[in-house]
């Protein structure tokens, strides 16, 4: 399975081909990396660019997933719009691709990775160097981001399955309210 991390974003998109199965003992990165834009383009050059590049990637790596950051909070409203923006084109191009879109909060993303929701970029870097078995933290630090993303997926991925599976089978269903 190959799941594909993206850490979006208007200047510098983080991506992470993550690859999980049968033939590694752990993950290994197939590729890391941040595509960026010039950030003196138009807005809609900027928007094209990020599209094409984006395709290109989900034609390169042709993941089985693509694990997107749920933004749910920025204090910039113009970093919020940008990064919806690139958010929005990666979900998309994804889907497009044939791909199964999955988002998690950054929180998700620290508890699964380093252990500790709150964990800072140094430690999820430090960790994603250590599953990934590489020899330095992937830089910037949107490409290691990308990466957590993906290993996120990876963490939560047996567990929707389990869900799946008990949902399509019609498994116990949990009502709430009082009972008279």
């Amino acid at each position: 399975m190959f799941v594909l991390g993206i850490d979006p974003g208007l200047s510098r998109c983080g991506y992470a081909c993550i690859e999980a199965g049968a033939r590694a003992a752990r993950a290994q990165a197939r590729a890391i990396g941040v595509i960026r834009t010039q950030s003196t383009a138009p807005l809609p050059e900027r928007l094209a660019d990020l599209q094409a590049e984006l395709r290109a990637l989900m034609v390169e790596t042709r993941p089985t997933v693509v694990s997107v950051e749920r933004v749910f909070f920025q204090v910039n409203v113009r970093t919020a719009m940008a990064v919806g923006q690139a958010s929005g084109l990666a979900m998309a191009e994804a889907h497009a691709a044939g791909a199964e879109v999955v988002q998690y909060t950054p929180t998700q993303v620290k508890q699964a990775v380093a252990g500790d929701g709150r964990a800072d970029k140094d430690q999820v870097g430090r960790m994603v160097a250590t599953l990934l078995g590489l020899a330095a933290v992937p830089r910037p630090a949107d490409a290691a981001d990308a990466a957590a993303l993906a290993l996120c997926h990876l963490a939560h991925a047996p567990m929707q399955r389990v869900v799946r599976t008990v949902g399509s089978r019609g498994g116990p269903t949990v009502r709430s309210g009082v009972r008279r």
